[in-house]
């Protein structure tokens, strides 16, 4: 059965995913990043994006997210239209690497950002790495330098922060540094380790 050992990886933009997965990485988990995925399947979608979205946005055949990002994050129709085309070949993929980690009957990760926003997945555990929205929005300036409108943007395109959390199965927080990041990191993966044992 796919995603028998799975546990999604999730958040919402800003709150630390990345870096939790790879401090997972270094216990020796396998995570497989559905953002990788997704960029790698967008390049080669560039001929139908080109087709939806405007030739302005492909150059030489690889698309311009950034400006890809503006355009959808603005406008909820064309959003959907994105994630119509994007989502069930991102599914088959994330599908395909899933079956092949359950033969070693370990936990693994799949990071998913959208998660609890698709519903797509039919994964039980999860594991929610939380931020609250004022530093979240920080964070976001600070490392893709928005502007404040532009980020409140993103953030508020997803599920908010407090619903997620209530909804996880394992909580990361992520409000201090570096040294506590890594620490929460350890107690969870304690705590998964013993769950599936």
């Amino acid at each position: 059965m796919a995603f028998e050992y799975a546990i999604a990886l999730t958040g919402s933009i800003a709150t630390g995913k990345s870096t939790v997965a790879k401090f997972f990485t270094l216990f020796g988990y396998t995570v497989i990043d559905a953002d990788s995925i997704a960029h790698d399947i967008l390049d080669m979608q560039h001929k139908a994006i080109k087709e939806k979205f405007g030739a302005h946005l492909v150059v030489a055949d690889k698309v311009d997210r950034k400006a890809l990002g503006s355009l959808v994050f603005s406008d909820i129709n064309k959003r959907k239209k994105l994630e119509a085309l994007l989502h069930p070949l991102i599914f088959d993929e994330i599908k395909r690497l899933s079956a092949k980690e359950e033969a070693s009957k370990k936990p693994y990760l799949v990071d998913i950002p959208l998660f609890f926003e698709n519903e797509r997945y039919p994964i039980e555990k999860s594991l929610v790495v939380y931020t609250p929205k004022h530093l979240q929005l920080k964070r976001l300036i600070l490392r893709d330098g928005y502007s404040e409108d532009e980020a409140l943007k993103r953030i508020e395109a997803q599920m908010d922060v407090e619903e997620k959390r209530k909804r996880a199965t394992y909580i990361i927080d992520n409000t201090d540094d570096l040294i506590a990041l890594k620490q929460e990191c350890i107690r969870v993966k304690e705590k998964i380790e013993k769950d599936f044992s």
